[in-house]
């Protein structure tokens, strides 16, 4: 009876690590076309396939265009955010090559909770 006990808490404690994990900040500040960052800042073509480690980050294959809305800065500046059809998601800007510019000038802002929202099945997961 303990060592099913225990099997359940080991489980419970790595389900909540990877729910930790996947809503987790990225960065605390972004750059954007605007101060509401919902003007597209560039059209990008993936040079590589990517598969993100949560549904935080957006997955694509070799050739697809990517509309980018968002950099994070700062601590993180490798990530940028953008969106392939109806996906939305984080990506490493090495994984893409810019194909459009649409602004002239990037603003920083605050990033908010809302920025690292993760959903699974139907369910929102905040830090």
């Amino acid at each position: 009876m303990s060592r099913i006990l225990d099997q359940r808490i080991l489980l419970l404690l790595i389900s909540f690590s990877a729910s930790v994990q996947s809503t987790k900040v990225l960065s605390e500040w972004k750059k954007c076309g605007d101060p509401e960052c919902e003007k597209a800042m560039s059209r990008v073509q993936a040079i590589t396939d990517y598969l993100g480690p949560d549904c935080r980050y957006l997955n694509f294959k070799t050739g697809e265009e990517i509309m980018v809305y968002s950099k994070l800065s700062r601590e993180n500046e490798n990530l940028w955010t953008g969106s392939k059809g109806k996906d939305f998601g984080y990506f490493p800007r090495d994984a893409v090559k810019v194909e459009e510019v649409f602004i002239g000038e990037e603003v920083e802002v605050l990033t908010k909770e809302t920025d690292f929202l993760c959903l699974h099945e139907d369910k929102n997961v905040f830090e």
